[in-house]
Protein backbone atom coordinates (compact mmCIF):
# COMPACT_ATOMS: atom_id res chain seq x y z
CA UNK A 1 0.00 0.00 0.00
CA UNK A 2 3.22 2.59 -0.63
CA UNK A 3 2.29 5.79 -0.78
CA UNK A 4 5.16 6.91 -3.20
CA UNK A 5 5.01 4.69 -6.49
CA UNK A 6 7.79 3.45 -9.24
CA UNK A 7 4.72 3.67 -11.57
CA UNK A 8 5.27 5.96 -14.13
CA UNK A 9 2.54 7.43 -14.97
CA UNK A 10 1.39 8.38 -11.45
CA UNK A 11 3.17 10.17 -8.70
CA UNK A 12 1.57 8.36 -5.00
CA UNK A 13 -0.71 5.25 -4.80
CA UNK A 14 -3.72 5.30 -2.16
CA UNK A 15 -5.92 2.55 -1.46
CA UNK A 16 -9.02 3.02 0.29
CA UNK A 17 -9.66 -0.78 1.08
CA UNK A 18 -7.77 -3.88 -0.47
CA UNK A 19 -9.44 -7.06 -2.09
CA UNK A 20 -10.67 -7.44 -5.31
CA UNK A 21 -12.01 -10.32 -7.26
CA UNK A 22 -11.09 -11.63 -10.80
CA UNK A 23 -13.31 -11.00 -13.56
CA UNK A 24 -11.36 -10.90 -16.43
CA UNK A 25 -8.09 -12.67 -18.07
CA UNK A 26 -5.95 -9.81 -17.70
CA UNK A 27 -6.70 -10.69 -14.25
CA UNK A 28 -4.57 -13.90 -14.18
CA UNK A 29 -1.61 -12.85 -12.78
CA UNK A 30 -2.85 -10.12 -10.70
CA UNK A 31 -0.16 -8.76 -8.49
CA UNK A 32 -2.30 -7.38 -6.39
CA UNK A 33 -3.59 -10.84 -5.60
CA UNK A 34 -0.03 -11.88 -5.04
CA UNK A 35 0.68 -8.66 -2.56
CA UNK A 36 -2.22 -10.09 -0.75
CA UNK A 37 -0.98 -13.95 -0.37
CA UNK A 38 2.30 -12.06 0.94
CA UNK A 39 1.08 -9.76 3.11
CA UNK A 40 -2.40 -11.29 4.40
CA UNK A 41 -3.89 -8.13 4.50
CA UNK A 42 -6.73 -9.29 2.76
CA UNK A 43 -8.51 -12.54 1.25
CA UNK A 44 -8.69 -12.03 -2.77
CA UNK A 45 -12.02 -12.84 -4.59
CA UNK A 46 -15.29 -13.26 -3.26
CA UNK A 47 -14.58 -12.24 0.23
CA UNK A 48 -14.96 -8.80 2.40
CA UNK A 49 -13.24 -6.16 1.44
CA UNK A 50 -10.87 -4.49 4.20
CA UNK A 51 -10.79 -0.93 4.86
CA UNK A 52 -7.21 1.15 5.48
CA UNK A 53 -6.79 3.07 8.51
CA UNK A 54 -8.07 6.18 9.76
CA UNK A 55 -4.45 7.29 9.44
CA UNK A 56 -3.70 6.18 5.75
CA UNK A 57 -6.73 7.86 4.96
CA UNK A 58 -5.41 10.86 6.17
CA UNK A 59 -1.84 10.93 3.59
CA UNK A 60 -3.96 12.65 0.74
CA UNK A 61 -4.35 15.65 3.10
CA UNK A 62 -1.37 16.38 3.48
CA UNK A 63 -0.13 16.03 -0.35
CA UNK A 64 -2.71 18.55 -0.61
CA UNK A 65 -1.12 21.02 2.01
CA UNK A 66 1.95 20.33 -0.38
CA UNK A 67 0.07 20.67 -3.55
CA UNK A 68 1.69 23.93 -4.52
CA UNK A 69 5.30 23.00 -3.50
CA UNK A 70 5.22 19.73 -5.65
CA UNK A 71 3.60 21.76 -8.57
CA UNK A 72 6.06 24.27 -8.53
CA UNK A 73 9.11 21.73 -8.28
CA UNK A 74 7.57 19.36 -11.00
CA UNK A 75 5.68 21.69 -13.77
CA UNK A 76 2.30 19.96 -13.28
CA UNK A 77 0.01 18.64 -10.90
CA UNK A 78 -0.12 15.61 -8.55
CA UNK A 79 -1.40 12.66 -9.87
CA UNK A 80 -3.11 10.03 -7.26
CA UNK A 81 -3.59 6.32 -8.78
CA UNK A 82 -6.74 5.27 -6.57
CA UNK A 83 -6.88 2.10 -6.25
CA UNK A 84 -3.76 0.12 -6.94
CA UNK A 85 -4.85 -2.78 -4.94
CA UNK A 86 -8.78 -2.84 -5.41
CA UNK A 87 -11.50 -1.37 -7.39
CA UNK A 88 -13.63 1.34 -6.58
CA UNK A 89 -15.75 0.65 -8.56
CA UNK A 90 -16.29 -3.22 -6.71
CA UNK A 91 -19.78 -3.99 -6.44
CA UNK A 92 -18.27 -5.51 -3.39
CA UNK A 93 -17.66 -2.85 -1.67
CA UNK A 94 -19.89 -1.05 1.06
CA UNK A 95 -21.21 2.04 -0.59
CA UNK A 96 -20.35 3.92 2.43
CA UNK A 97 -16.98 4.00 2.09
CA UNK A 98 -16.94 4.65 -1.48
CA UNK A 99 -18.76 7.86 -0.43
CA UNK A 100 -15.98 8.81 1.93
CA UNK A 101 -13.61 8.39 -0.26
CA UNK A 102 -15.32 11.09 -2.77
CA UNK A 103 -15.44 13.29 0.09
CA UNK A 104 -11.73 13.12 0.85
CA UNK A 105 -11.64 13.38 -3.44
CA UNK A 106 -13.53 16.64 -3.17
CA UNK A 107 -11.34 18.10 -0.11
CA UNK A 108 -8.12 17.71 -2.30
CA UNK A 109 -9.28 19.82 -5.06
CA UNK A 110 -5.06 20.01 -5.69
CA UNK A 111 -4.69 16.44 -6.87
CA UNK A 112 -5.71 14.65 -10.21
CA UNK A 113 -6.99 11.27 -9.01
CA UNK A 114 -6.59 8.35 -11.56
CA UNK A 115 -9.31 6.03 -10.85
CA UNK A 116 -8.80 3.23 -12.73
CA UNK A 117 -11.54 0.06 -13.15
CA UNK A 118 -12.51 -3.12 -14.83
CA UNK A 119 -15.96 -2.48 -14.26
CA UNK A 120 -16.76 0.73 -16.63
CA UNK A 121 -20.59 -0.56 -16.17
CA UNK A 122 -20.95 0.96 -12.28
CA UNK A 123 -19.07 4.26 -13.07
CA UNK A 124 -22.61 6.08 -14.13
CA UNK A 125 -24.37 4.20 -11.26
CA UNK A 126 -22.12 4.87 -8.40
CA UNK A 127 -20.32 8.09 -8.96
CA UNK A 128 -21.66 11.11 -6.22
CA UNK A 129 -24.43 12.90 -7.14
CA UNK A 130 -23.08 16.38 -7.82
CA UNK A 131 -20.79 14.77 -10.46
CA UNK A 132 -22.20 17.14 -12.94
CA UNK A 133 -22.01 17.19 -16.79
CA UNK A 134 -18.32 17.78 -17.36
CA UNK A 135 -17.09 15.71 -14.31
CA UNK A 136 -15.39 16.48 -11.47
CA UNK A 137 -11.80 19.07 -12.77
CA UNK A 138 -9.60 16.39 -10.60
CA UNK A 139 -10.80 13.22 -11.46
CA UNK A 140 -9.28 10.72 -14.26
CA UNK A 141 -12.01 7.98 -15.30
CA UNK A 142 -10.33 4.97 -16.42
CA UNK A 143 -10.79 1.56 -17.59
CA UNK A 144 -8.07 -1.97 -18.26
CA UNK A 145 -8.43 -2.98 -22.15
CA UNK A 146 -6.31 -5.91 -22.04
CA UNK A 147 -6.61 -6.81 -25.83
CA UNK A 148 -9.48 -5.72 -28.71
CA UNK A 149 -12.33 -7.53 -27.02
CA UNK A 150 -11.76 -6.18 -23.93
CA UNK A 151 -11.58 -2.56 -25.93
CA UNK A 152 -14.96 -3.46 -27.64
CA UNK A 153 -17.05 -4.41 -24.63
CA UNK A 154 -15.78 -1.31 -22.53
CA UNK A 155 -15.11 1.24 -25.31
CA UNK A 156 -18.60 2.98 -24.90
CA UNK A 157 -18.44 4.50 -21.65
CA UNK A 158 -15.69 6.99 -22.88
CA UNK A 159 -19.07 8.47 -23.99
CA UNK A 160 -21.59 7.33 -21.90
CA UNK A 161 -19.71 8.96 -18.82
CA UNK A 162 -18.11 12.47 -18.71
CA UNK A 163 -14.92 13.23 -16.96
CA UNK A 164 -12.13 15.92 -17.02
CA UNK A 165 -9.36 13.23 -18.64
CA UNK A 166 -10.45 9.43 -19.70
CA UNK A 167 -7.71 6.82 -20.06
CA UNK A 168 -7.57 3.09 -20.83
CA UNK A 169 -4.88 0.88 -19.13
CA UNK A 170 -3.92 -1.54 -21.94
CA UNK A 171 -2.03 -2.90 -19.58
CA UNK A 172 -1.34 -6.23 -19.19
CA UNK A 173 -1.36 -6.41 -22.86
CA UNK A 174 -2.09 -9.99 -23.39
CA UNK A 175 -3.40 -9.30 -27.18
CA UNK A 176 -3.75 -7.02 -30.13
CA UNK A 177 -5.63 -3.95 -29.57
CA UNK A 178 -6.27 -0.95 -32.35
CA UNK A 179 -8.64 2.20 -31.69
CA UNK A 180 -10.10 3.19 -35.12
CA UNK A 181 -11.26 6.47 -36.20
CA UNK A 182 -14.78 5.55 -35.44
CA UNK A 183 -13.96 4.17 -31.72
CA UNK A 184 -14.60 6.79 -28.97
CA UNK A 185 -10.76 8.68 -28.47
CA UNK A 186 -9.54 8.30 -24.78
CA UNK A 187 -7.20 11.44 -24.02
CA UNK A 188 -4.18 8.79 -23.05
CA UNK A 189 -3.68 5.28 -23.08
CA UNK A 190 -0.96 3.29 -21.30
CA UNK A 191 0.52 0.00 -22.57
CA UNK A 192 2.31 -2.39 -20.53
CA UNK A 193 2.66 -5.87 -20.44
CA UNK A 194 3.34 -8.54 -17.69
CA UNK A 195 6.29 -9.24 -15.74
CA UNK A 196 7.21 -11.95 -13.10
CA UNK A 197 6.49 -15.52 -12.67
CA UNK A 198 4.25 -16.81 -16.11
CA UNK A 199 4.50 -13.17 -17.74
CA UNK A 200 2.65 -13.63 -21.11
CA UNK A 201 4.58 -12.31 -23.61
CA UNK A 202 3.97 -8.59 -25.11
CA UNK A 203 4.33 -8.91 -28.92
CA UNK A 204 6.14 -5.37 -30.42
CA UNK A 205 3.80 -5.30 -33.00
CA UNK A 206 1.22 -4.53 -30.79
CA UNK A 207 2.84 -1.60 -29.40
CA UNK A 208 3.77 -0.26 -33.02
CA UNK A 209 0.19 -0.54 -33.89
CA UNK A 210 -1.61 0.93 -31.11
CA UNK A 211 1.30 3.69 -31.50
CA UNK A 212 0.55 4.57 -34.88
CA UNK A 213 -3.23 4.74 -34.06
CA UNK A 214 -2.65 7.25 -30.75
CA UNK A 215 -0.67 9.82 -33.09
CA UNK A 216 -3.59 9.33 -35.59
CA UNK A 217 -5.98 10.20 -33.30
CA UNK A 218 -4.08 12.68 -30.82
CA UNK A 219 -4.34 10.53 -28.07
Amino acid sequence: MAETTQIEWTDRTFNPWTGCTKISPGCDNCYAEAWSKRSGHVKWGNHARKRTTDAYWKAPLAWQRDAEAFELQSGRRQRVFCASLADVFDNQVDPAWRSDLFDLIRATPRLDWQLLTKRPQNIAKMLPPDWGAQGWPNVWLGFTAEDQLRFEQRKRFIEATPAAVWFVSYEPAIGPLRISNSDPAPNWLIIGGESGPGARPLHPEWVFNILEDCRERHI
